[in-house]
């Protein structure tokens, strides 16, 4: 029984392979033009298609990312799927499911159940125990309040009655592992040595990975990390072709993996807080071109509204308040900004510094009724407290100050990994917008919600 789990678990990893096209080879991509080499055939996605392109001039299916070298099966691929944008997401984890009966190693009780000790002897008690990570693509992750903590844990609320302060039940999506060359953040919540160089930081998470998700019984060798990452930092996607827009590099668009591998970035880029740097907020330039002219075709409307929507993100004014790691720092009450505020490494849409910041993502009023997770209460030091679904950066610093505070991810390749934010709490991009402008009271229009997904969807 056990080879026979084996060979199906195998089997299934390679059709997704095959699903999202597990050659290098040349051929006509979606606009006509061929293929770099290194480029992966495009996968079908909710809004489109997606596109992977390697710098290293081949995929390698043989590198240490593809290779088991823990004790559950788990390899790296099997939680950074690439026709998930190298995360994973609900309803291909559930078609894994179905066809393995909850025995693909992603479902491994470590950290695959709501908590490791539930009960996976059958299918059905498989289907509850699973039920964040089939639902919401999370995975279970435990951290300790750290010893040096400025803030007590006070009280739990604990659905699945496993979490404690020495063993905190944190669920969170995993982050896609690619266009890794724009990160200054490595996880959530920053644990990584940011004093480190990416490769170095990479390492260690390949090392923790293996240890923790795969369950190895050593660490793996420092060639083989250094293989995983070289394989990771190689990886470049990127939404290419839009079901209403077409293909996303056509009538001078600069959609696609080629634009984006040619990016250029340094830490510290165009960052608003600094403020010795001019900042500039028009961070995505990709659609300009079709603002001006969208063509006459059949995807004529689809582009004009994927122009729209991106100067609504440079441009639509949003007043920021409230934002613990914003406006603390530049010690302004109110930031009239937009979306390329915090979003501002130029066409890739993270922060292009270590700097988490809390939104509100973790706070117990906007998940307790979208999301089953454990609610924790913290009393700082100096006084006040906070009820949050998970502490996030304090965790990694120990300070009051810093609870609730996440990283900001990038944000091309959307479209193909739902659900969004660290804890999977916005099921789609209209609600990733609805989130905003409830949150900063935008007043968005009808409209302009649209061209804001249009956008999203199409980087």
């Amino acid at each position: 029984m056990a080879a026979l789990k084996l060979v199906i678990a195998l089997s299934l990893i390679v059709f997704v392979l095959a699903g999202c096209g597990g050659s290098s080879h040349q051929n006509a991509s979606s606009s006509g033009q061929p293929q770099q080499p290194g480029q992966l055939d495009p996968s079908a996605d909710a809004t489109g298609q997606l596109q992977t392109f390697s710098s290293n001039g081949t995929v390698d299916f043989g590198n240490a990312f593809f290779q088991d070298l823990g004790t559950n099966g788990r390899v790296c691929f099997t939680c950074h799927q690439a026709s998930d944008g190298w995360s994973i997401t609900p309803s291909h984890l559930q078609a894994r499911f179905n066809v393995t009966g909850g025995t693909d190693p992603i479902f491994s009780p470590n950290d695959g159940t709501n908590c490791p000790t539930d009960d996976v002897s059958t299918v059905g008690a498989r289907q509850a125990s699973y039920s964040l990570l089939l639902n919401k693509g999370l995975l279970r992750i435990a951290r300790p309040i750290p010893a040096n903590a400025d803030f007590t844990l006070t009280g739990i609320v604990d659905p699945y009655g496993c979490a404690s302060a020495a063993n905190l039940s944190l669920y969170r999506r995993p982050l896609p592992a690619t266009n890794l060359p724009f990160q200054t953040t490595i996880m959530w919540d920053a644990r990584e040595n940011v004093t480190q160089l990416l490769f170095d930081n990479l390492k260690s998470q390949a090392k923790d990975a293996t240890l923790g998700h795969a369950e190895s019984a050593a660490a793996p060798t420092d060639a083989e990390q250094a293989s995983i990452v070289n394989f990771e930092i190689a990886l470049f996607t990127a939404q290419s072709v839009d079901q209403a827009a077409g293909s996303l590099d056509a009538q001078g668009g600069l959609g696609g993996t080629r634009a984006l591998s040619a990016q250029q970035f340094f830490p510290g880029i165009n960052n608003f807080l600094n403020q010795s740097q001019t900042f500039d907020p028009v961070v995505f330039t990709i659609y300009q071109a079709w603002a001006a002219s969208p063509g006459t075709d059949n995807f004529a409307a689809g582009r004009a509204s994927v122009a729209r929507g991106e100067a609504l993100f440079n441009t639509r004014k949003i007043d920021m308040s409230q934002v613990r790691g914003l406006n603390d720092i530049v010690n302004q009450r109110i930031i009239i900004g937009s979306c390329s505020t915090c979003h501002s490494t130029p066409n890739i849409g993270n922060l292009s510094v270590n700097n988490p910041m809390d939104i509100g993502t973790s706070d117990s009023f906007f998940n307790t009724t979208t999301l089953a997770l454990p609610v924790y209460t913290l009393q700082c030091n100096s006084g006040g407290f906070f009820r949050v679904t998970d502490p996030g950066f304090a965790l990694t610093t120990g300070l009051c100050a810093d609870i609730g505070k996440f990283k900001i991810p990038a944000l091309r390749g959307l479209a193909a990994r739902a659900p969004y934010f660290h804890n999977g709490m916005s099921p789609t991009l209209m609600d990733v917008v609805n989130f905003y402008n409830q949150r900063f009271a935008m007043n968005l229009t009808d409209q302009e919600k649209a061209d804001l997904v249009a956008f999203l969807n199409s980087l």
